[in-house]
């Protein structure tokens, strides 16, 4: 029998492959105005500073850019903001990004806001030539309905709307289509990339990289080292060379949004009290956190929201283990780093740098909120603006500000599998009820809080019934609980005392 030919020579082909380009200027010479364009990062956690730097050189217009957030007003895409050459945001997060904002609300800027999961969502399965899916994120909502303004007019009124979504029952339970995302180009950060395209991502610079990096025509990743194939080890390529198309050196460095530093644990219940205020508000939101932190059992997976909610572990009882997931890509969550061992890499949804615990975990924000939507997470904890008798959830927006959605949305899609605790001070500063009948804001979520906890006591939901006080304070009575609440409530036969 003859022998077989050899196909080809491996060794010579890959000398024939190479996907660098020697500067950011040469890898983005065709890119044109009016393009789509998906950027990675979180906060400024894994952004392509490197391309966006050099995009804000060019004479490149009007482009419609897809990214968690717009970064900072002088970092990352808040530069391509600044500059006036996005004409429209596809995003989950303003923030603190105040240019954006008020870009957006004075109609210099369109902006599709979007729930973080959603996006990634978008992202993972236009990656995977799926042209659209159904999620139970937003239902009931500003999203389903398309009365969220898209652009506003220069006086602030809303000029046009999102298109409402189209609505499908599975097993009993609602669900948007929604339609994935397809970018001209991708702007990838990675930690190693070689010559073949083969990328690999450093702990929670992850985030939306990946999901982005498979979705466009022409993805452009930097990296921080570039080596030889071979030098990323199989196991660890996350984003294989195929969908990449060029590749550059990244020049930028790297920032840090939020430099938390760990404390011995009297002082961080200090820095704690610290973060809640001073004085009587202190005090409030020192009762609401320790009664929030009780919440947290042993064995748990749970997600805790931006503010107080973040605060509970403090309170926690050494002998009680839960997991924390934070849905920028961790589980497995560990306390905030000494003075000078914060990374860059590693931060938390509030954009925080964090640890990670023996045995913990990073992935992309597509697996993460997989992880979310499909009840895997056993507790979230987030703060409010107002809720509902019947456990509707108001948290995204105040009249005349927009901090946009996160990840909230998708955190209460799932309250059969997910018990949403809200954590919350009992009235606003006005002291008008924040516990209504109906919610005059905005819903972030339908008949999805299962327990209220506040500085006067504790409620338990029933989605058909309402309301039930089943714990009060010390020193308040049930008169001024029922004074200060906007909606009816029955109280527990066995009230019992605020732990």
């Amino acid at each position: 029998m003859d022998e077989l030919p050899r196909s080809f020579s491996m060794s010579a082909r890959f000398c024939e492959i190479n996907k660098i380009y020697p500067s950011a200027s040469e890898a983005l010479k065709d890119m044109k105005s009016g393009s789509t364009l998906l950027c990675g990062g979180f906060g400024l956690c894994g952004v392509p500073d490197t391309l966006i730097d050099e995009v804000s050189n060019k004479d490149i217009t009007d482009l419609t850019v897809a990214s968690n957030n717009a970064g900072t007003e002088d970092s990352g895409l808040g530069k391509l903001l600044k500059s006036g050459q996005i004409k429209k945001m596809i995003a989950s997060y303003i923030g603190e990004n105040k240019t954006f904002e008020r870009m957006y609300l004075n109609g210099e800027v369109e902006l599709e806001l979007t729930p973080q999961g959603t996006l990634a969502e978008k992202c993972a399965a236009g990656g995977r030539g799926i042209p659209a899916f159904y999620t139970p994120a937003a239902y009931a909502t500003v999203v389903q309905t398309g009365e969220l303004p898209v652009r506003h007019k220069a006086d602030g009124s809303p000029d046009s709307y999102n298109t409402p979504k189209d609505i499908k029952v599975f097993n009993g339970k609602p669900y948007l289509l929604e339609h994935s995302l397809l970018g001209d180009y991708a702007f990838v950060k990675a930690y190693k990339a070689d010559k073949l395209g083969n990328c690999q991502f450093r702990l929670a610079a992850n985030n939306f990289n990946g999901a982005m990096g498979r979705n466009a025509n022409i993805t452009i990743v930097e990296a921080e080292h570039i080596v030889e194939p071979g030098e990323i080890p199989p196991e660890s390529v996350h984003l294989p060379g195929i969908y990449v198309k060029r590749i550059i050196q990244s020049t930028s460095e790297k920032g840090i949004e939020k430099i938390i530093h760990a404390q011995d644990p009297s002082a961080e219940k200090n820095l704690a009290r610290g973060i809640l205020g001073t004085g009587d508000t202190a005090a409030k939101r020192e009762r609401i956190v320790r009664r929030a932190a009780k919440e947290l059992k042993n064995g748990l997976y749970a997600n805790l929201g931006i503010g107080m909610p973040m605060l509970a572990p403090t309170f926690v009882s050494p002998d009680v283990e839960v997991q924390l997931q934070s849905e920028n890509g961790i589980l497995g969550l560990g306390p905030y780093p000494q003075p000078g061992e914060e990374d860059a890499d590693l931060i938390n949804a509030g954009k925080e740098t964090v640890t990670l615990q023996p045995g913990g975990s990073v992935f992309g924000s597509e697996e993460s909120f997989g992880m979310i939507r499909s009840g895997k997470i056993d507790l979230t904890i987030l703060g409010a603006m107002q809720v509902s008798a019947r456990g509707d959830l108001a948290n995204w927006m105040l009249p005349g500000k927009v901090k946009g959605f996160g990840g909230a949305m998708d955190l209460v899609s799932n309250p059969s599998k997910t018990k949403v605790v809200v954590t919350m001070e009992h009235t606003d500063k006005k002291g008008n009820p924040k516990i209504l009948e109906q919610c005059a804001f905005p819903l972030t979520g339908k008949a999805c809080v299962s327990r209220i906890i506040t500085e006067l006591g504790v409620f338990d939901v029933d989605f058909s019934h309402g309301l039930t006080l089943i714990e009060i304070a010390d020193g308040v009575d049930i008169e001024e609980v029922k004074a200060k609440t906007g909606a009816k409530f029955a109280v527990a036969e066995n009230l019992k005392p605020m732990l």
